[in-house]
């Protein structure tokens, strides 16, 4: 293979017949011809020494031959086409195997390491080590708020594509080798701060209410709905400990409310809810029964007036089947930008404290829900079941002993006699 230069400058050297090492700025770069492609393969060696720079050099030289003898073109597409390739075959997937708030995801990971790699970075000029500073990158700066947990999920994203896109023989490697993060101890008491106390439950509860009964005053103004509605979901969301994608998809045909006597004076309003496999993070349909604190029947009675203002509650939900539960002026579901935006205002109404330090957000919710079951004595299976998901992330992510239940297993060998704690003595 011919070179296409026959001169060179003083910072440059010929390696082999067919390709050149030369300096820009500090470092050495690697020029090689291919002449059934009619263009230059061009990559930097990333290193000051001409000793590194020539062996890295024919490494790469001996590569792209193999690649040519073997018909192979080295001609590169960029990383924003790459991505744009990748999310194309994803989005065919949705509905199948993954979710669309999954895919949304996806791409959101997809665009931050644009940002970092470059959109017009070649991929096959890629190599294994151009990523490792991407956990720096991404948390260099406190105001972006980005967590560790954060960064390992982006760069699995990341991986799952490179792997992707190799298997099409649009890179030259296979993953990337991101630098081994600390492990996070995710038994640490801090994990508690994404957590409601009982008492923030209740303060909550009633700003709630309050909140609501503002927005129905004047219900007919759209940004008076959004309100109320938004309102009602968190309500919802603190009771069921749903998910936001699961919780947005509910129709009036997947609530059904009962009525259970729990003593001769008093029946408990009870709502039994089905989570539809196709609406489910896991794929998998499950049922579960949770006690209604008004919070069901205020936004049946606020969606059946939508439809007749003079509705009543014995025939409110022949005029909401088959809609959703948090449908807004339009046939869609309120915005998760809306939850967020009335969550902040509700927390301030109740009075919640250090809400950013504590990593309080509207997923708290379901957080702190699967908590006080687990410590409430009820079977970690039983949570799981109830909330989809598996044990093994119940006991990662979210179990957190509270203060009550360690007083209790400490003092579960220990009795009163006389006003005095004492060791129970068995025999």
């Amino acid at each position: 293979m011919a070179l296409k230069k026959n001169k060179f400058e003083e910072n440059e050297e010929a390696i082999f017949d067919g390709a050149v090492i030369y300096t820009r700025g500090a470092y050495w770069q690697f020029r090689m011809w291919l002449t059934k492609e009619h263009k230059y393969a061009r990559f930097s060696l990333k290193t000051t020494s001409k000793s590194t720079a020539l062996d890295l050099a024919k490494q790469h030289y001996h590569e792209l031959m193999a690649n040519q003898l073997a018909g192979k073109s080295y001609y590169s597409i960029t990383t924003k086409a790459g991505v744009e390739l990748y999310l194309e075959w994803k989005k065919k997937q949705i509905g199948n195997k993954i979710k669309e708030g999954r895919f949304g995801t996806i791409n959101t990971h997809l665009e931050h390491w644009l940002k970092f790699i470059g959109k017009d970075t070649k991929l096959k000029e890629l190599a294994i080590t151009d990523c490792d500073d991407y956990h720096y990158e991404r948390t260099k700066s406190k105001e972006k708020g980005v967590n560790q947990t954060t960064v390992e999920n982006e760069q699995s994203t990341i991986n799952a594509m490179v792997k992707w896109l190799h298997s099409r023989e649009l890179t030259n490697i296979r993953t990337f080798d991101f630098p081994k993060l600390k492990t996070l101890d995710r038994g640490k008491e801090s994990n508690r701060r994404s957590l409601f106390e009982d008492a923030e439950i209740l303060a909550i509860d009633k700003a709630l209410w309050e909140y609501i009964k503002e927005a129905e005053e004047n219900i007919n103004q759209p940004i008076n709905l959004i309100k109320a509605l938004c309102g009602y979901f968190l309500g919802i969301a603190m009771i069921t400990g749903l998910r936001r994608g699961e919780q947005l998809q509910l129709t009036w045909n997947d609530v059904y409310e009962m009525e259970v006597k729990e003593s001769r004076e008093r029946t408990v309003e009870l709502i039994k809810i089905t989570v539809r496999g196709e609406t489910s993070k896991v794929g998998n349909t499950r049922k579960f029964v949770v006690k209604d604190y008004g919070y069901f029947l205020g936004l049946l009675m606020l969606q059946a007036r939508r439809v007749n203002a003079n509705a009543k509650e014995a025939e409110a939900r022949e005029f909401v089947l088959n809609e959703l539960l948090f449908k807004g002026s339009t046939t869609t579901a309120i915005t998760p930008r809306a939850i967020l935006h009335h969550f902040e205002k509700v927390l301030l109404k109740a009075e919640i404290k250090n809400v950013k330090v504590r990593n309080i957000v509207p997923y708290s919710f379901r957080h702190t829900f699967i908590t006080k079951r687990v410590n409430s004595g009820l079977p970690i299976a039983s949570v799981a079941e109830m909330c989809g998901t598996s044990i093994t992330q119940i006991e990662k992510t979210y179990y957190h002993t509270t203060e009550a239940k360690m007083i209790s297993n400490a003092l579960a060998d220990y009795e009163y006699k006389d006003g005095l704690l004492v060791p129970i003595v068995t025999a």
